[in-house]
């Protein structure tokens, strides 16, 4: 018998099958075009940023942040970040935002980057990126295109393509 406890725990290799399964059942096939998804193809997420919410041992909702480059600048890119239907607006997917990104803060990390709702994440410091200076590896929606920095002016001057740290720059 599920009860409604849910624990928060950094994510681990027994956790794959189970994200797997909330990222297919969350965003479909779809999501292997995503611009985001294309740069997570470039090599592996950050496990010490990354975490889960379980329910006894079932994970119910997680969030993955992934070591990126936008051109000379290093950041990190949030997502995916999905909650199991059944579990949706119970808090559980901003307490795992607050985490990853204060993680991300205590690692030292100056900007985190992401396509995503603003409404949904602007409390937590994330806004549009102006102009046209970030490029992503597919088209993106402007609007959806959000920075947070966690160090302030941390944006300022960026500019250039979004890639996997792992991915050498090939300009």
């Amino acid at each position: 018998m599920l009860t409604h406890v849910v624990t928060y725990a950094p994510e681990e290799p027994v956790h794959d099958a189970g994200i797997e399964d909330i990222n297919k059942e969350a965003f479909g096939p779809g999501r292997f075009t995503r611009a985001a998804y294309r740069i997570r193809e470039g090599g592996p997420h950050d496990r010490a940023l990354s975490f889960v919410a379980l329910n006894g041992e079932h994970v119910v909702a997680s969030v993955r942040l992934t070591p990126i480059m936008i051109g000379a600048t290093p950041a990190l890119l949030l997502g995916p970040l999905a909650v199991r239907p059944a579990w949706k607006n119970k808090g559980i997917g901003r307490a795992l935002l607050r985490t990853g990104m204060e993680a991300a803060r205590m690692a030292g990390h100056k900007l985190v980057i992401l396509v995503g709702d603003e409404p949904y994440y602007a409390p937590f410091g994330f806004r549009p990126i102006p102009g046209h200076q970030i490029e992503m590896p597919a088209p993106v929606d402007p609007a959806r295109f959000l920075a947070c920095e966690l160090v302030p002016r941390s944006l300022q001057n960026v500019e250039g393509k979004v890639r996997h740290a792992a991915v050498k720059d090939d300009a």
